[in-house]
């Protein structure tokens, strides 16, 4: 038996004005999806636990079995393991944004967030950003690493990994001074580093060719969801299944290989909408020929889309993802003469109306080539929930999906 888990992060949303008031996922031409929604065991699933932030760390783990009650310790420290550091027992790992903020006011404390990706700066320039910090502000305590195009990691020895900071998905369009790590309750030298980030970042010849450019600049760091180091249980001796991750985050590579799970890079996957979706199908087919009996390809272009409010491009990635991707795995496996499964849901629902996550339930579905059953006409949000199946704890998906 094989199994293909494939997650469209952040697909789910809601009825969207512009689109005659139908969601992104009904709009979407996803023929694949569909036609296996058709012969598919379909209902809602809450990936992430009451009580917990809807981040993508909480609810990949809970799609691959983990609970994240028992196993979450903040995305950074994920981070990390797939960036190569390696953490000492006092270290905190904290994600690190490049983000960008208005210029026009006197106090950073006024300014506001109008990106919180630096209009995805590349990873070559935000290296530069990166070296500035640590000339800085960096020193024995603390350490600034380059990841992935704005998603960077802090290393900093430090017990403050419970401390709350504010997501900047969560607040952008608004002044961020309320929003900043508070003084009085152990976040100063977190805000004062904050702070003067602007103060190198603003000028900075990156941010200079990135204006005359028309690009938005990363001119200040953003730290947040702080965490110690991770462990999570060996998937293989959990479920007796040898399984590849694909994925271009580092939050998602790093889940896998904490959970001694193969993680492959493809070359030119982004982690928004202009990706290398063939690069990610052929992966994962080359990993099914390899060996593997579970292959978890995670795609995250609906989810920026979502950040970005941009509706259209939300609709465009779901219907690459599923003609691209999902489309040639499928005839794959159906020509290898092997039983095979098939699971396809969003983590979370990222709404462009809001422009971050939702705890809201996504929908899923589970093919059987060897048990088909009666499903939806269409995959959705609304048809799924008229099956009246519900998952409450998304961590039990997969003993679903393995019966």
């Amino acid at each position: 038996m094989k199994y293909l888990v494939l997650i469209p992060d952040g697909m789910a949303d809601e009825k969207v004005d512009s689109l005659g008031g139908i969601s992104p996922m009904q709009k979407a031409y996803k023929p694949y999806m569909d036609m296996l929604a058709k012969r598919s065991t379909v209902g809602l699933v809450s990936n992430v636990p009451e009580g917990m932030v809807p981040e993508s760390d909480t609810a990949n783990m809970a799609i691959l079995s983990f609970d994240p009650k028992v196993y979450s310790k903040g995305r950074s420290p994920l981070e990390a393991l797939s960036m190569g550091l390696t953490m000492q027992d006092d270290d905190t790992a904290i994600r690190c944004n490049f983000v960008t903020l208005t210029e026009e006011q006197d106090s950073y404390e006024d300014r506001i967030i109008t990106d919180n990706s630096a209009d995805e700066i590349t990873t070559e320039e935000a290296n530069e950003l990166v070296k500035a910090i640590n000339a800085k502000l960096g020193n024995s305590e603390r350490h600034l690493y380059t990841g992935l195009s704005y998603r960077h990691c802090l290393m900093w020895k430090t017990d403050m990994d419970k401390y709350d900071f504010t997501r900047p998905h969560d607040i952008i369009g608004q002044r961020i001074g309320e929003y900043l790590p508070r003084e009085n309750d152990g976040g100063a030298e977190f805000k004062r580093m904050m702070v003067e980030s602007y103060d190198i970042l603003k000028d900075h010849p990156i941010n200079v060719a990135r204006k005359a450019r028309g690009l938005k600049p990363g001119n200040s760091i953003w730290l947040w969801s702080p965490g110690k180091k991770p462990a999570l249980p060996s998937f293989k001796e959990k479920w007796g299944l040898d399984a590849t991750v694909i994925s271009a985050v580092d939050l998602i590579k790093g889940i896998g290989i904490c959970a001694q799970m193969k993680s492959v890079d493809v070359e030119g996957a982004t982690g928004n909408v202009h990706t290398n979706y063939d690069g990610k199908a052929r992966a994962a087919i080359e990993a099914f020929k390899d060996g593997a009996d579970y292959v978890y390809v995670h795609v995250e272009g609906p989810d920026e889309c979502g950040h970005r409010a941009e509706t259209e491009n939300k609709v465009l990635s779901i219907e690459l993802i599923d003609k691209k991707i999902l489309g040639p795995v499928y005839e794959y496996l159906k020509s290898c003469g092997e039983e095979y499964k098939i699971m396809v849901l969003p983590d979370h629902p990222t709404p462009v109306r809001l422009r971050t996550h939702t705890i809201t339930p996504v929908p899923f579905f589970i093919y059987d080539s060897a048990n088909e059953k009666v499903g939806v006409d269409a995959f959705d949000e609304e048809s799924a929930e008229k099956t009246g199946t519900y998952i409450k704890d998304g961590y039990t998906l997969m003993d679903i999906l393995m019966k």
